[in-house]
């Protein structure tokens, strides 16, 4: 699927999900360098079905701060990651892609797993999920060996555990 800088549509959207569940290596080869609006969008979306789908599942005593919470976590933490995985890129590797590319793949990644994760104990699938697809992401668009795919993945999931692990202290 070849997609083009331009505007996000829904249909751009379902398009863009079944070329990632169909074959991700194919639309990760083929993803072009589509600017923040297709992936914002699409990880919007999926954020979205996310929250929404997080609160019918149990009951929460304030649902649109948690809905609200739940949202800017999955908008987040795709960014929060793309940024890092970036600086490791640049520190490590030199620059082997643009920001928006990164981010792009970390945006589809994301978005496709957000869509499993709202149910119960699934995380223990779409986590690991999630990461195989920007490996495959980093080695089909960004240029990346395995190697260095995984060095990077290695090393920002570490930072992030070290990261909200340093935390806890504040909310304990």
């Amino acid at each position: 699927m070849k997609q083009e800088t331009g505007q996000f549509s829904v249909g751009f959207y379902f398009q863009a999900l079944a070329k990632v569940l169909g074959s991700p290596g194919t639309f990760f080869k083929e993803l072009q360098d589509t600017g923040f609006k297709q992936p914002f969008g699409f990880l919007m979306v999926s954020s979205a079905f996310f929250a929404g789908a997080s609160l019918l599942t149990r009951q929460f005593a304030r649902p649109l701060l948690t809905g609200g919470i739940f949202f800017i976590n999955a908008m987040g933490m795709p960014f929060i990651a793309a940024g890092l995985g970036y600086m490791l890129m640049t520190m490590f590797f030199g620059r082997k892609a643009t920001f928006s590319r990164l981010f792009a793949v970390y945006a589809f990644a994301a978005g496709v797993t957000l869509l499993a994760s709202w149910i119960p104990l699934f995380i223990w699938l779409t986590e690991p999920w999630k990461w195989m697809l920007i490996g495959m992401g980093l080695t089909q668009t960004c240029g990346f060996q395995w190697p260095q795919a995984v060095v990077v993945i290695g090393v920002s999931i570490g930072v992030m555990v070290l990261f909200f692990r340093s935390l806890l202290p504040l909310i304990s």
